[in-house]
């Protein structure tokens, strides 16, 4: 069983179609054909149903499935640990973030590890916290800088380097902007613009409504938070937004209720062999964690 042809059928199985897959792996449809039949060969069992234009795992492709991954990851693993034996800062770095995070808290810590460790690759991928920390749990990704999720996976090693406060805001032409002090449940008498109900930070906000008994009245709601800001700044409705956001553009609401804060930090699997490359991010993000604390 090579690696190739294991690669070639993560591919499909995750995009669900061998184009794609070869658009991925920079190969022909022919060629990813080729691997995937090899493997098929190999294994003696049909791992992909190809009905019409849909692709789909048989249940020989399902088994096959997460050890296949495993595979990869542990391949990748020794890689990494004989290339660390050498104790160069080198190769590639896979690195996944937020667009917030990307945007507000990494650029300085991204300039000075290219600056220093300039042999190194970055790979840096813009994801949704929650498909930056699945990326991590399957062994997709190295590290992740994102949204910790409230309950974190116990294969994860996850660390909090930023407190993010959230800040209650509206339009400042908006009918609560001329109030005072409100409980949450006057402000569920208004339309709300939030983050997606399946991010870390939604179930967040939720879980202290739920927890007096209100339901969040959401009219809309996008992952991108520079988008929600928009959306506040032009009336569409109350939200809460990181502190860093709202800088004067936004009225901010004095609300009867705790501060709420959700954490930013880094995750990598616990069972994964890290970059050289990889560490020296890690320290960067540790001296960030430090300068946080004294703040």
């Amino acid at each position: 069983m090579d690696t190739q042809s294991l690669q070639a059928f993560l591919a499909v199985a995750d995009s669900g179609s061998f184009s794609r897959a070869g658009e991925q792996l920079h190969l022909t449809q022919p060629a990813v054909s080729k691997r995937i039949a090899t493997l098929e060969d190999q294994i003696n069992a049909r791992l992909f149903d190809r009905i019409g234009r849909r692709v789909t795992l048989t249940e020989a492709g399902r088994i096959l499935l997460p050890r296949a991954r495993q595979i990869l990851v542990m391949v990748d693993d020794s890689r990494r640990a004989l290339v660390n034996l050498g104790g160069n800062v080198a190769g590639s770095l896979t690195l996944a973030t937020s667009h917030h995070i990307g945007l507000h808290r990494l650029p300085p810590l991204l300039k000075a590890y290219t600056r220093k460790h300039q042999n190194v690759r970055l790979d840096l991928q813009f994801l949704d916290s929650e498909q930056a920390y699945q990326g991590v749990l399957d062994g997709e990704l190295e590290l992740a800088v994102v949204t910790l999720a409230p309950h974190p996976d116990p294969q994860l090693d996850v660390v909090a380097v930023w407190d993010d406060r959230m800040c209650f805001v509206c339009a400042h032409d908006h009918p609560l902007a001329g109030r005072g002090r409100l409980s949450l449940h006057e402000l569920c008498a208004f339309d709300a613009v939030l983050p997606g109900p399946l991010t870390f930070t939604r179930t967040l906000i939720e879980s202290r409504f739920a927890a007096t008994g209100l339901e969040l009245p959401v009219a809309l709601s996008t992952n991108y938070l520079e988008t929600l800001k928009m959306m506040t700044a032009i009336g569409l409705g109350w939200s809460l937004l990181p502190e860093r956001l709202v800088a004067g553009e936004l009225h901010e609401l004095e609300v009867d209720h705790p501060p709420i804060h959700r954490s930013l930090g880094y995750l990598m699997h616990k069972s994964r062999t890290l970059s050289n490359a990889a560490r020296a991010m890690l320290g960067l993000l540790e001296a960030a964690r430090d300068e946080a604390s004294r703040d």
